[in-house]
């Protein structure tokens, strides 16, 4: 028997962002949205007791081929004023910290989340509830590695989930979580369906521009997605590249086991095989992959961690091969313009996106080993960042 969606299942993984600032476009005060997130809290008895481096490659700017949408533009600054080290990032880290006001705002960002997406059409709820029903739990069991060891940081509450992505509710709702992000990143879009082309097919064609460009003739034959959620981002690759045969891999067996009951009912050529693994030490043979993706993966981890997850990819790449990483620009202008109410929210969710913003993303992957690596603002909130290991 299923758990109910208002009691699920309690249990996080690599996986696609589903930040406030991505998906809302109302921007209420901060009084009112936790006024509201505290009567829900009070109502549940959930409240507690009370107890830059500057880059050294400019960033090219790139519009979606063939789209006709405008040109993202970069901000004035090499990231957000509200993260890393500045006064006003250590401001909002301390009302975080705060666990009271923390609640509050974990409240507040579900609900801020939720309200935008069923504005813009997305049926949340019954998505989620449609999950939450299904026989999802017994793909659980034949996808999930017992023996896994996860990571501290894993284990830690974000995205407004207390086990993280270690929960039926998370898995449930990243898809229509994810069509929001493509919504709020190309609001003039006329419905989810287009905004979602739109941001991923300039992600897909960066990519493939990119391989063609530096990979030597190279074919995608083999295609490894780490931190593959529910598997949106690995199906738009094997979309993109019907010949090859794709992996997705996530940590968590939740995220893996919604994505392999969608994938069983899908005809295609090559189907994706899921793989239950840390994408730090995938355990997966060398040079075995043309390209690997990391699709909205590094802001949800430690600076430590995207290190590691950037050598893995250079291991398993065969040479020539691409490792194509999208997620939050910090040269977006949209997000660097954030309101105070919605950045606050952002962090309390995200725990290690300071980290994130600090690194230099960019030179890591350079002292890993890899060349031609490029950065493009594919999106106006997203950057796409490519690189090839030499022969």
């Amino acid at each position: 028997m299923s758990p109910s969606l208002q009691a699920p299942a309690r249990s996080k993984s690599h996986h696609e962002p589903k930040t406030v600032a991505q998906e809302s476009d109302d921007q209420p005060s901060m009084a009112a949205i936790l006024a509201r997130a505290g009567a829900t809290a009070a109502a549940s008895g959930s409240l507690p007791k009370s107890t830059g481096r500057r880059r050294r490659n400019a960033v090219i700017v790139a519009a979606a081929t063939g789209t006709g949408q405008a040109m993202p533009q970069e901000g004035a600054l090499e990231r957000p004023a509200w993260s890393g080290e500045t006064p006003l990032s250590r401001l909002v880290g301390a009302l975080i910290a705060f666990k009271p006001l923390y609640s509050l705002m974990k409240l507040a960002s579900r609900e801020v989340i939720i309200r935008t997406a069923e504005k813009w059409n997305i049926p949340w709820r019954e998505m989620t509830k449609k999950v939450l029903e299904s026989d999802v739990y017994e793909v659980f069991e034949r996808i999930r590695d017992p023996k896994l060891v996860y990571p501290d940081y894993y284990l830690s509450p974000f995205h407004a989930y207390d086990e993280g992505n270690l929960s039926w509710l998370a898995a449930a709702e990243a898809e229509p979580a994810t069509m929001s992000i493509a919504k709020r990143a190309i609001p003039e879009a006329t419905s989810i369906e287009e905004a979602s082309q739109i941001v991923r097919g300039s992600w897909l064609n960066t990519i493939e521009e990119h391989h063609q460009k530096y990979s030597g003739n190279c074919e995608i034959n083999d295609i490894l997605d780490i931190g593959c959620s529910v598997g949106v981002s690995t199906r738009y690759l094997a979309e993109k590249f019907p010949s090859a045969q794709a992996v997705g891999l996530d940590l968590s067996p939740y995220f893996l086991a919604v994505a392999a009951q969608k994938e069983e009912k899908l005809s295609r050529q090559n189907p994706i095989r899921w793989v239950h693994a840390n994408g730090e030490a995938t355990g997966l043979p060398s040079d075995s992959f043309d390209l690997v993706s990391l699709a909205y993966v590094c802001h949800e981890c430690p600076a430590r961690a995207i290190t590691v997850l950037v050598k893995e990819a250079f291991r398993v790449l065969r040479p020539g091969g691409t490792i194509a990483l999208t997620d939050n620009s910090p040269k977006s202008k949209v997000l660097q313009e954030l309101s105070p109410v919605l950045f606050t929210l952002m962090k309390s969710t995200e725990p290690f996106l300071d980290e994130y913003y600090m690194l230099d993303l960019e030179e890591t992957m350079r002292q890993v080993g890899f060349a031609n690596v490029c950065s493009i603002l594919t999106d106006p909130r997203h950057r796409t960042v490519t690189a090839t290991v030499p022969y």
